[in-house]
């Protein structure tokens, strides 16, 4: 039988592995509208798909790769910016097993935790968690004021900029991505220069970058290694960031599968849903 420590610690993995791909996710992606355009510098078409992820409305993306101390991941996502936030995330935490697998979805204020039979064996048979976000405080979840939700708040086009902070951007060739023909660009930059290059930004472009810039001091990570793949119309298609921080390697691939379309988020039934708040509390006292 299985013991309350054990299902302590279960619970536990998941809602980790949980909102960290949330925290990642929500501030790693960048598409946008953008117009026809003859050849430019490396660092020129960079700022300019960087600057059209503004127009961005709603994504589909896939996630692939290794976050630290939760190891490899895999995610497929829908996400709404405007004019409400809205998204859904199924996602994999490859190395935890069948407690791994889960599905994320966030509507208004309400973060939703749920699809993972083993979770609901836990839970009386009910398949999701609920945490109220809204009723967080400063230091709920790590401080910062719950930095899954924050990021989730936030226009994700955040870190698709950082490549725009790098000296070094240079073409890399094209390659097709996904069926569609882009031009892959590479640069590094470290987050002391991504910081120096807010310096003549508005203030809300300044606060919603420097909150991502936070999330990689976080980890531990100095530096990081960008490679974008953009296609012909100045859209971001996909892009990779890789860093060493102080609990594993950081190395994210994010694909685009469409934008500007529609997404219609639920969420789960009342009664298939218990309160994430309180069974933190119990964990806690636990």
């Amino acid at each position: 039988m299985t013991g309350p420590s054990v299902r302590r610690s279960t619970r536990a993995r998941t809602i980790g592995a949980g909102l960290a791909a949330v925290a990642l996710a929500a501030g790693a992606v960048s598409c946008g509208k953008g117009e026809e355009s003859p050849k430019m510098s490396p660092a020129a078409a960079v700022a300019k798909a960087a600057k059209n992820s503004d127009d961005i409305t709603s994504l589909r993306y896939r996630m692939t790769g290794e976050v630290p101390e939760q190891g490899r991941v895999k995610a497929e996502a829908s996400m709404r910016m405007k004019p409400t936030l809205a998204m859904s995330m199924k996602i994999t935490a490859l190395d935890e097993g069948a407690d791994g697998s889960a599905e994320i979805r966030l509507v208004g204020k309400a973060m939703y935790i749920g699809g993972n039979a083993e979770m609901a064996k836990e839970m009386d048979g009910k398949s999701w968690m609920k945490l109220d976000m809204s009723a967080l405080g400063e230091d709920a979840l790590g401080g910062g004021g719950n930095p899954a939700a924050g990021r989730a708040e936030q226009n994700p086009a955040a870190d698709s900029t950082f490549l725009t902070g790098a000296k070094d951007v240079r073409e890399i060739g094209t390659e097709k991505v996904d069926g569609v023909e882009t031009t892959h660009y590479r640069g590094t930059v470290t987050l002391d220069a991504l910081r120096d290059s807010l310096k003549d930004e508005d203030k809300a472009t300044r606060e919603k970058r420097e909150k991502s810039i936070e999330q990689y001091a976080d980890m531990g990570v100095d530096k990081l290694t960008m490679d974008m793949w953009v296609d012909g119309e100045d859209h971001t298609k996909q892009f990779r960031m890789k860093g060493a921080a102080d609990k594993g390697p950081l190395d994210l691939t994010i694909t685009f599968l469409d934008y500007n379309e529609p997404v219609t988020v639920q969420a789960p039934p009342a009664e298939d849903t218990v309160d994430l708040a309180e069974m933190m509390k119990d964990l806690g006292e636990s």
